[in-house]
């Protein structure tokens, strides 16, 4: 990345597109970044040198997958941003276009190096399909009544909607579309047109004509552009839509699916917790829980899906009162990937807090529109879709009765104390939950788990069957 000055003084950032294991600048195209309006300019975009004719097998779909993975461990451990040039030229790039502080971007370009390590990629495979061998080759089976059949996890053709509020999104999408050995179109998020092309020119470094590459291109169009989607996304060139992104943007690809299309989507979710009486038992447990809801509540300033957007508590109102006084008192506290002062709260939170303020004793709020926290307390839960480190908390006579304010919709579900989750996880589970964690915990995770109720790679292959029957 690169910048260049354009008419009016405007700086405008030079991005470079990646198809198929070549760097290609150009500044043919202008488009503007997702938060702030930054100007950037992009190659011009031809369709034809981005997929792969059905005619022939993708560059790497025999590729060995022990060989795929020692490409993406040397990757890995080249993911130090103090030595990595394109990592760093990313960085200074997303901080123009990003909401969030330099040292919490940091901080997430740090992230993906722990999980491309060879023990990691090969337990998450094994946890996924069974075995490797079904990644390489045909592996045989036979039935109970003796019938014998071949089954391979066929490398797909696949589109990638990327999602823009974390670069260490577009690193895992890069490791898995090489894991399932697919031929690759990444469509880079406007809020992060950077990440994707810096993964791969550092992955050129390491062996530059590696059929991986060359099963790889990242581009930008303007998402929704329909002159480019009712071609890319067609079952003549792909198989599948892994779409990240908000409503209106999974609804779009959504109207694409067709027979031989299928749309992989981790749709818009969004998160809550669950805090039992148990904290109240004393001061210093309180104050655990309400600090454990805060570090949860402020992941990337409360812009990823694992962000609570209310905490169900389980006391008397003086209770649920105390807790909301140390909950926002602890949101506004630096974070290793949130930051004390964020983004101020949009404004219709602000109108529909400041109505709120007229209604107590039912409803209450601490703190200000300043970025520092806002909580409010509210019988139910509001009718506004609280962002930008704003919190919901609402008191409930039983830690039970939360589950019924879970949805489909809801991802993940923090829990205070931890024994807890063992009595709320079937309810959960019933009201469409995907995940449930401890309190604080949000931001991890083991590896190999199944990622918005599915696993994610075994979604991504063509299972294909040589049946003897």
């Amino acid at each position: 990345m690169s910048t260049s000055t354009t008419a009016g003084a405007r700086t405008t950032i030079r991005v470079p597109h990646f198809v198929r294991g070549r760097l290609v600048w150009g500044e043919d195209a202008e488009y503007m970044s997702r938060d702030f309006g930054v100007p950037f300019a992009t190659p011009a975009l031809r369709l034809d040198e981005l997929f792969e004719p059905r005619t022939r097998p993708g560059p790497a779909f025999d590729v060995p997958i022990s060989e795929i993975i020692d490409l993406l461990v040397e990757t890995g451990r080249r993911f130090v941003l103090e030595t990595n040039p394109y990592l760093q030229e990313s960085l200074e790039m997303t901080l123009r276009v990003s909401p969030l502080p330099r040292r919490v971007v940091e901080n997430t370009y740090r992230r993906p190096g722990q999980f491309l390590t060879r023990e990691a990629l090969e337990y998450r495979l094994r946890r996924t399909f069974g075995s490797l061998d079904v990644l390489d080759g045909w592996v045989e089976h036979t039935d109970p009544a003796g019938n014998v059949s071949r089954v391979r996890a066929f490398p797909p053709r696949l589109v990638h909607m990327l999602a823009g509020n974390s670069p260490s999104g577009a690193m895992m999408s890069v490791a898995d579309a090489a894991l399932v050995k697919a031929v690759n179109v990444f469509k880079m998020p406007s809020g992060d047109p950077f990440t994707t092309v810096a993964v791969l020119r550092t992955m050129a470094d390491i062996a530059p004509d590696h059929p991986v590459l060359r099963s790889m291109s990242a581009v930008y169009w303007r998402g929704g552009d329909a002159r480019v989607e009712n071609v890319l996304y067609r079952s003549q060139y792909f198989d599948k839509l892994v779409a990240w992104g908000g409503g209106e943007a999974i609804a779009n690809a959504a109207k694409y699916v067709a027979p031989g299309f299928q749309l992989i989507s981790f749709d818009p979710k969004v998160s809550m917790a669950v805090v039992g009486r148990e904290a109240f038992a004393s001061e210093e447990r309180l104050r655990e829980a309400a600090d454990l809801a805060a570090a949860d509540a402020t992941v990337y300033n409360q812009d990823a899906c694992v962000a609570p957007r209310q905490v169900f508590v389980e006391g008397t109102l003086d209770q649920v009162d105390r807790f909301c006084a140390l909950l926002c008192e602890r949101m506004g506290v630096d974070r290793e990937f949130g930051s004390a002062v964020g983004p101020r709260p949009p404004a219709d939170i602000r109108e529909a807090v400041e109505g709120l303020r007229f209604l107590e004793p039912d409803y209450r709020v601490w703190g200000g529109h300043d970025g520092r926290g806002l909580v409010v307390r509210s019988p139910e839960p509001v009718d506004f879709h609280p962002t930008n480190k704003t919190v919901n908390v609402v008191p409930v006579l039983d830690v039970l009765d939360a589950a019924e304010h879970a949805t489909v919709a809801t991802q993940t579900v923090g829990v205070y104390p931890a024994h807890l989750k063992a009595e709320l996880r079937d309810r959960l589970a019933t009201a469409g939950v995907q995940r449930v964690v401890k309190l604080g915990s949000a931001l991890k995770s083991s590896l190999g788990n199944p990622h918005d109720a599915m696993y994610p790679l075994h979604r991504m292959v063509h299972w294909v069957v040589d049946d003897d029957a």
